[in-house]
């Protein structure tokens, strides 16, 4: 059981839920934007004194019915629920198994993608497919080998991965990712390839470490990014996601606005793949 980290992740929850999103009226006297400790007390069905010491570090180890009821108090993710019961030292059930080799109906649909940039990828930032677009959008990743195959491990350690997204977005991007990594940490906590990747990251990128501990699980990737491409320039680009069953693998799919500038660059950007296929 992790006390500190438990402790820590139920108060960041609290304090990030609103009391809107349980139905309760915020009333005049209300200091702080989130919850107070006896709120989601009630709202778990268990005594304020027992949430508070959990709160404080020095409760005893919760049963999972107990955490079942906190997770839904604190209106948690599943990944987000997943979380909670490993820290409190409770196994989950596994929800990934992971695979090297990529989902055959994801495959299909990049075999039919070929006007887009479009790529499998798994839940640790592996590229697993990629199509010439994609190659030519975003560089050809066949060539990684070790923990430098995840995008995650080199956004914290190769500074020229970073190139591809404006200055400006680059603290939410690396949130995002920290935070997936965490929801996948969550599915499968016994995964000897997520453990490494967190302990190596742990200890070469502050920056990681720092994120790592706001235990963040799961946020939204943005729907719409500006890539930038050495030759063309900022292209914005609408990005959708289509995920197996288990969450281990995605497929992004690029594309642009017809009749806008990024629409013509996109449709360079073939010409570009073509040149470099030669």
């Amino acid at each position: 059981m992790d006390r500190p980290g438990m402790a820590d992740f139920l108060r960041r929850r609290r304090e990030a839920l609103q009391p809107a999103d349980v139905g309760l009226p915020k009333g005049p006297r209300r200091r702080t934007s989130g919850l107070r400790r006896e709120e989601v007390a009630a709202l778990s069905g268990m005594s304020a004194d027992y949430y508070t010491r959990l709160e404080q570090r020095r409760g005893p180890q919760p049963s999972e019915p107990m955490l079942a009821a906190i997770a839904r108090g604190l209106r948690l993710s599943a990944d987000e629920r997943d979380h909670l019961f490993r820290l409190a030292g409770h196994g989950t059930p596994t929800r990934v198994a992971r695979s090297g080799h990529v989902s055959p109906a994801l495959l299909r649909v990049l075999d039919r993608l070929e006007d887009t940039p479009a790529m499998v990828l798994s839940d640790l930032g592996e590229t697993l497919a990629q199509n010439r677009l994609a190659a030519a959008l975003l560089g050809d990743h066949s060539g990684y080998e070790g923990l430098a195959r995840s995008s995650i491990y080199r956004w914290f350690t190769h500074p020229a991965e970073r190139a591809i997204y404006p200055g400006g977005y680059h603290d939410q991007y690396a949130r995002e990712i920290v935070a997936n990594l965490r929801a996948a940490a969550s599915r499968n906590g016994r995964d000897a390839r997520v453990a490494e990747l967190v302990r190596e990251l742990s200890a070469r990128s502050v920056e990681f470490a720092r994120l790592w501990e706001r235990h963040e699980v799961g946020l939204k990737p943005a729907r719409r990014k500006v890539i930038v491409h050495p030759e063309l320039g900022g292209i914005e680009l609408d990005c959708q996601f289509l995920f197996t069953d288990d969450l281990a693998q995605a497929l992004l799919v690029f594309t642009a606005t017809p009749g806008t500038e990024d629409y013509d660059r996109l449709a360079l950007l073939g010409v570009i793949g073509q040149l470099a296929g030669r």
